[in-house]
């Protein structure tokens, strides 16, 4: 059942999530199969990896072959989560295998997200997608997708329970790492099922604070000079995003070249813009270093950016969204201007 890139999917599965048909197939395609391809969206974040990991090294614990990868050009764990365990899994784009027989991906809402493994998913044999954007256009054989998740983890920890899979302390960390990031620290999406799961994993033995130390309290010197700059050209405009305000900045790859600092380090600097009291909306652009500008907005709940950033290509949560260009910051905010609206 190959198909080409862009014909597989019939659009965004139902609000209600996975159906129990949806879990039964999915098992039975993964315990039937000898090898599962496994991959995750360009410019991994902690759902992102984390979930792809966790659920690696779980199959990889009962058995069961497995490859993981995600199609970035430049192939590079992001510093900030090399503390993650089953790094061994990864493969770098060019040995990805090339006509899967089952493929998954996680926490991609779209083929394109995948990038270098886009042709790879459009010629599996069997796609199955792991996602928790309400954004996703059903682009697999079969898709494990909800929205009311609050991370893809959630997803893979359900897949992981059904295929009657242990988790360990190094799965549990991999899937922690996801819930915690996805969550902002519990911040966000928030319910008692959330903390249940996140019990649960601690009580496979991960340390809590050691991950936090990894994720959040430290960075290299380097970064403050960066994020000086960054703040230095910073716009508020409050009668933007129809009066709710937007306040945003960008990060120029010579800005970074000035400091020696590495693309995947600017990721954080949008928690310290968006605290701005008169703006709802934050929003913050950085080049990377082939020129293309990578947008993050955040939302505190009056506007849904995942509407703006859809429009222009992109996706993600109503709170929290994104999209790529490579127009000039001040095209890039002509055009997301008009969209940001309740």
């Amino acid at each position: 059942m190959t198909q080409d890139v862009g014909e597989r999917g019939t659009g965004p599965s139902a609000p209600q999530g996975p159906s129990e048909e949806d879990w039964t197939r999915a098992v039975e395609l993964i315990a039937a199969a000898d090898r599962v391809a496994l991959a995750c969206h360009v410019s991994p974040d902690g759902d992102a990896l984390g979930s792809m990991l966790g659920f690696g090294l779980a199959l990889r614990r009962a058995g069961k072959a497995v490859v993981a990868s995600f199609g970035d050009r430049r192939f590079a764990v992001p510093r900030l989560l090399r503390f993650l365990p089953g790094q061994d899994l990864l493969v770098e784009p060019a040995e990805y295998p090339a006509d899967p027989g089952v493929m998954m991906t996680f926490d991609a809402s779209t083929m394109e997200r995948l990038g270098l493994l886009a042709p790879h998913a459009g010629r599996a044999g069997e796609l199955i997608v792991v996602d928790h954007h309400a954004s996703n256009t059903g682009f697999g054989s079969l898709c494990l997708v909800d929205p009311t998740a609050a991370a893809t983890s959630v997803l893979a920890d359900e897949l992981i329970r059904r295929l009657g899979l242990a988790v360990d302390r190094d799965v549990a960390t991999c899937l922690y790492t996801a819930l915690v990031t996805d969550t902002g620290s519990f911040k966000y999406s928030t319910t008692p099922e959330v903390h249940e799961l996140a019990a649960r994993l601690i009580g496979a033995g991960l340390r809590p604070d050691e991950i936090a130390r990894e994720l959040w309290d430290g960075s290299p010197f380097a970064y403050l000079t960066v994020l000086g700059v960054a703040i230095g050209r910073v716009t508020l405009e409050p009668a933007a995003a129809a009066g709710h305000g937007l306040v945003w900045t960008y990060v120029s790859r010579a800005d970074r070249a000035a400091a020696a600092l590495p693309y995947d380090e600017v990721e954080g600097m949008i928690d310290v813009i968006r605290r701005v009291d008169e703006a709802d909306v934050a929003v913050v652009l950085k080049e990377d270093d082939v020129g293309a500008w990578n947008v993050s907005t955040r939302s505190k709940g009056a506007v849904d950016v995942a509407r703006a950033c859809s429009a222009l290509g992109g996706g993600g949560h109503p709170r929290a969204a994104g999209f790529s260009s490579r127009k000039s910051p001040a095209d890039i905010m002509a055009a997301l201007r008009p969209l940001l609206s309740p």
